[in-house]
């Protein structure tokens, strides 16, 4: 066996024996669902904040989570998971919701994508709104779905009160909207915003995200 070969097997080796504490075991499973702040973490998982502080430090010295901060609260952290954390199949699944609602700010880039994202990997419903809706949705994001063949039919902004049905797994893509919304969001995924950067690369480097997000959530969700 040559030498990268062997250095891989260490490294992925030094990972599990990282997971093998039940403890950072518990943070990566709930970071497989969404992002959480340090102090989210702590009161979903019963563990005091210096323990999960300890974890969380772990699994980011070992990349398997990084930390990224809120563009809203600026003094917020949110934890995500890294795609080294993928060698831990997780063990959780979803009861199937009636419908999936993404939610951002603007409902004008993000939120839009994901659900078109969602309509292209799940037969379960998919919608988007905003808490506080833009006129229009984003050039960029149009543009975005069209050099990705993405279909996004003619959408608009709306607002969350008005779409929220009962039932509806509601899934915030936008840090602000997070914050704001509060208990009324069921996860979080801390997506940087596209829009002010108006370009490219923001747009494609945000809908390759939710891509890769949707991915990993649409086959936990049951569907009996």
């Amino acid at each position: 066996m040559n030498t990268e070969w062997n250095a891989e097997i260490e490294r992925r080796a030094a990972l599990h024996a990282v997971l093998s504490d039940p403890g950072r075991l518990a943070v990566v499973e709930l970071l497989s669902l969404g992002d959480h702040s340090p102090s989210e973490l702590s009161a979903e998982l019963g563990m005091a904040s210096n323990l999960v502080a300890h974890h969380v430090g772990v699994l980011v010295e070992h990349g398997l989570v990084s930390r990224r901060r809120s563009e809203g609260d600026r003094r917020r952290t949110y934890l995500h998971l890294t795609p080294d954390a993928a060698i831990v199949p997780s063990g959780w699944t979803m009861p199937r919701p009636r419908r999936v609602l993404f939610v951002c700010t603007a409902n004008s880039a993000r939120s839009h994508l994901a659900a078109a994202l969602w309509h292209r990997s799940s037969r379960i419903a998919a919608a988007s709104a905003g808490t506080h809706p833009a006129p229009a949705v984003a050039p960029g994001a149009l543009a975005a779905a069209a050099r990705h063949d993405l279909p996004l039919p003619d959408v608009k902004p709306r607002l969350f009160s008005d779409v929220r049905r009962d039932g509806d797994l509601v899934v915030t893509v936008c840090d602000n909207a997070h914050e704001e919304m509060g208990t009324a969001a069921d996860l979080h995924w801390s997506v940087p915003d596209p829009v002010p950067a108006a370009d490219d690369a923001a747009f494609d480097a945000a809908f390759e995200e939710i891509a890769r997000r949707v991915d990993d959530l649409a086959p936990r969700i049951a569907h009996a």
